[in-house]
């Protein structure tokens, strides 16, 4: 999809059809050869016109996380859930997260259904390739790494006995 045009225009099938399995044959890729990705499912309820697919990460502050991708009209839209609303400690819980968002690139930290933390970003659909996907998949990976345990400390301190 080099056309500069197609960012002007809504995508036709046929180029949705191109993303969509350039996104397919990455996840099966990376998942033969990177040992973070550890499972890819299809979402067979993806809405209509919608394109997603579940990819499972293995962590180590976090031990495992879901990687949602669902591929729209003209974006490519990524999130994954972090953990619950705080506990307590409210205010230094969001000070903290609002605060590693300004460090963060491509994605960022947002309150979903329940008060729950998500990491979330898109990227048009246009410019997707190998290379942005796999920085998709480091970002994220990194950024629910580095942030998820001192976030953890904050806000649930009392059952680390803080």
């Amino acid at each position: 999809m080099d056309d500069p045009a197609a960012e002007l225009r809504p995508p036709t099938t046929d180029e949705l059809d191109a993303v969509e399995a350039l996104i397919e044959a990455w996840l099966h890729r990376t998942l033969d050869e990177n040992p973070l990705l550890v499972a890819v499912e299809r979402d067979a309820d993806a809405g209509p016109g919608d394109r997603r697919w579940f990819a499972r990460l293995a962590g180590e502050e976090k031990d495992t996380f879901t990687l949602r991708l669902t591929l729209r009209q003209r974006m490519l839209h990524y999130e994954t859930y972090v953990m619950p609303g705080p506990e307590e400690d409210h205010a230094r819980f969001f000070e903290y997260l609002l605060a590693r968002n300004r460090q963060l690139v491509g994605v960022s930290f947002c309150l979903g259904e329940e008060d729950a933390v998500f990491l979330v970003g898109a990227v048009p659909a246009a410019t997707l390739d190998d290379r942005g996907l796999d920085r998709i998949l480091g970002t994220v990976w990194a950024s629910v790494e580095r942030c998820f345990r001192p976030a953890l400390l904050i806000g649930f301190a009392s059952r680390f006995g803080n």
